[in-house]
């Protein structure tokens, strides 16, 4: 897979209005759903409510992110933050496996950081690790849920990852990205797995690449 394909009429007009509809419609018809939530993570989490961090976006233009907070701030003697095994809640695993901890980041989609579909924007301390090949994943919009994310989400290697955000970075179509948002939706609301790998309570360090 090379660089990143000419841009289509989908992907430069139709997809940035239908985000746009999608995240107005999401802080519009689910504000309720935004205060319930807010309500118990400030309850058994504490404050902030909103989680906030630097991601990269297109072009590698850096952003923040925002998201419902998942962990606590429990702390060992020493003042560092524990663990993340033992700072994830059962009510934090139970907003990252619905995906609703992801509700804010339509505000994200609405200001145009971020896509409805697209590659997850990961840390920017990753940004020097990432190959000439990796680094095309940032060709588009970071989004919502992506291709990687219904092929595997956490249990898969971050080759087949990135991999798998590059395939989606030169293959953006309407047909595609409908089947993502159709699969994710499955993914949250009945399979939800990947939430994890395997050696890790939420998504393993990314250190490079080994070859």
């Amino acid at each position: 897979m090379g660089e990143h394909v000419p841009y289509g009429i989908y992907e430069k007009c139709i997809k940035r209005f239908l985000d746009i509809i999608c995240a107005l419609a999401a802080l519009i018809v689910f504000s309720w759903l935004y205060l319930i939530i807010a309500f118990f993570v400030r309850l058994k989490l504490g404050s902030p409510v909103l989680f906030k961090q630097p991601r990269p976006g297109k072009d590698e233009k850096i952003f923040y992110l925002y998201k419902f907070r998942t962990m606590t701030d429990k702390k060992d003697k020493n003042g560092n933050l524990l663990p993340d095994a033992e700072r994830l809640t059962k009510f934090g695993r139970f907003l990252r496996k619905t995906s609703l901890d992801e509700l804010p980041e339509a505000y994200n989609i609405l200001i145009g950081n971020m896509s409805v579909v697209g590659p997850r924007p990961l840390l920017v301390r990753y940004l020097p690790l990432y190959n000439e090949h990796q680094r095309h994943r940032h060709d588009v919009r970071p989004g919502l849920s992506g291709w990687a994310q219904v092929n595997g989400r956490n249990t898969v290697s971050w080759k087949d990852k990135f991999d798998y955000d590059v395939y989606y970075a030169n293959h953006v179509t309407f047909g595609l990205d409908v089947k993502i948002v159709w699969k994710s939706f499955v993914q949250a609301f009945f399979k939800r797995e990947g939430i994890t790998s395997e050696t890790s309570a939420t998504m393993e360090e990314f250190k490079g690449n080994v070859d």
